[in-house]
Order: structure tokens, then C-alpha cells, then sequence
């Protein structure tokens, strides 16, 4: 398709969802696919892309330089600045999806939050849960993909590699650094980090 056909066919889209009131304050700098659905009450910020097979409910923000594909967005979702959304991935009621987090087929629970820096694939996770920064789900072995789940009110530390498969129980824990390779007990505390070296009044060798 010639590229003043496709600039033609995004004006289009862009006109249409402007008159269904969405909110775009640099409407020329985002791109819709012709299958988009947008509910009431949403704000998309400049530089968004949106491929195809997407689904955005009601009084949802999308921050601007994120990128979404054949995802389902329910209603008071935030996501972004600087998210993508990969096929396969639900973000239900209230969650929120910060900068630097890339979400591929999981389910991200109500009123869940990855707000920073996050890997999550393969995986579900609860209502009301915290992925700290850094937090990441191994979920490839080098054959297959693995799956995590966390279930609903656990808290992920930040910098926590979660190896798949693995369940993080309801209400429990991971401290900050830790490397899960075990299922976590409900209402537990999991830590994996090594003890901390202090070495006193330590001078570097002079070469």
C-alpha cells in the first residue's frame, strides 16, 4: 500500500476515534489499526502506536511512546510512558503498567501494579499485587516457556528474578534480590540473598 494511502487511512481513524471523544493532544503522531476499539473517557498522549486485535475499555491513559498489540486494556488502566503491551495480555480493572515494563501473554490482576523497569510473560498474576523495579519472570528454559502465577496482595521486591514455573503465594512476600526458583507459601517471606561483606578500613592495592 502506497505510504499516502496509509497516512490517508490514519487521518481517517484518527478523525473517527476525535468525534468518539478520546482525548489527543498530538493526535498526527499516533497510529491505529483498523480493528481498534476504544471505550468512553479514554487519553491517549502523543507518540502511541497501537497495532492490530486491540481492545481499550473506559477511563483508561495511555502515556505517551508506548506500544500495545493484540491486547484486551479493561476499564481505569493506565499504562506507560514507555510500556509495551505484547499479544496474549489482559490488564484488568485499576492496574497500571509504569515506564520500561513489557508485559507478554499474562494477565495482570485488578488494581495490580508493575510500575517500573519489569519483564512479565507467561504469567498470572492476582488482584492487588506489587512488581517492584527490576522484577523479572524467567520463563524461558531454552525449549519452553514456563509459566509463573502470583497470586492476589503478594509483594515482589524489587531487582527479583521469578524462575518458571513457580507460584508466589496470596499475601506473601519476596524480598528485594532474591532469585525464586520454589514455590512460595501463602502469607510467606521469601529470601534468597547472600549475606553482606564489610571489609574495614580496605585500601586497593596499588598496581
Amino acid at each position: 500500500m502506497k505510504q499516502i494511502d496509509l497516512q490517508k487511512i490514519q487521518n481517517m481513524l484518527r478523525t473517527k476515534f476525535l468525534k468518539l471523544g478520546v482525548k489527543m493532544p498530538g493526535p498526527e503522531t499516533i497510529f491505529f489499526s483498523k480493528d481498534t476499539k476504544v471505550g468512553k473517557n479514554v487519553t491517549i498522549e502523543p507518540y502511541v502506536v497501537i497495532g492490530s486485535k486491540v481492545k481499550i475499555g473506559n477511563d483508561v491513559i495511555i502515556k505517551s511512546f508506548s506500544h500495545l498489540e493484540n491486547c484486551t486494556i479493561e476499564n481505569k488502566v493506565e499504562i506507560g510512558p514507555y510500556a509495551r503491551i505484547r499479544p496474549g495480555t489482559i490488564l484488568k480493572n485499576g492496574s497500571r503498567v509504569g515506564n520500561f515494563v513489557e508485559i507478554k501473554k499474562s494477565i495482570l490482576g485488578q488494581k495490580s501494579k508493575a510500575n517500573h523497569l519489569t519483564y512479565i510473560g507467561d504469567s498470572r498474576i492476582g488482584n492487588s499485587v506489587n512488581i517492584g523495579a527490576g522484577t523479572i519472570t524467567c520463563n524461558y528454559d531454552g525449549y519452553k516457556k514456563n509459566k509463573t502465577t502470583i497470586k492476589d496482595n503478594a509483594f515482589i521486591g524489587s531487582n527479583s528474578s521469578l524462575v518458571a514455573p513457580v507460584i508466589i503465594g496470596e499475601k506473601s512476600i519476596v524480598g528485594a534480590g532474591s532469585v525464586v526458583t520454589k514455590n512460595v507459601k501463602k502469607k510467606s517471606l521469601a529470601l534468597t540473598r547472600t549475606s553482606q561483606i564489610e571489609v574495614k578500613n580496605h585500601s586497593r592495592k596499588k598496581k
